[in-house]
């Protein structure tokens, strides 16, 4: 396995990890509900497809999924300052979160215009 893959799939699985943290600790109401609904969704989906996306079958199928993860990285990164507005505000936890996911998001857009070339 290539040291940088594994890098990033194991940077994609302790964000996951810390996307479950964020989950456990939403209040149980309504909109907590729908939120933690949504953000373990998308916020535990791109380890799981960056996987996918290892195995991909073709160029074209490898970049596909890669999107994949692009799009739930971005919808991740909305839920969270949804929560970090209104759940949690200044959380220093959430902010440190935001960065990361930030950082996977441009780390995924780079790696994709990689891939077409």
């Amino acid at each position: 396995m290539n040291r940088k893959n594994f890098d990033l799939e194991e940077r994609l699985i302790a964000f996951a990890c810390s996307i479950v943290k964020v989950v456990e600790m939403m209040p149980r109401n309504l909109s907590g509900n729908h939120f933690s609904g949504q953000l373990i969704r998308s916020g535990t989906s791109p380890a799981l497809n960056y996987a996918e996306a290892r195995d991909a079958e073709s160029k074209n199928d490898f970049i596909h999924k890669m999107k994949i993860v692009l799009k739930e990285l971005r919808e991740t990164y909305v839920c969270l300052k949804i929560i970090d507005r209104q759940v949690f505000p200044n959380s220093p936890e959430i902010k440190e979160i935001l960065v990361e996911n930030n950082e996977l998001i441009s780390i995924f857009v780079k790696s994709i215009s990689t891939a077409r070339k």
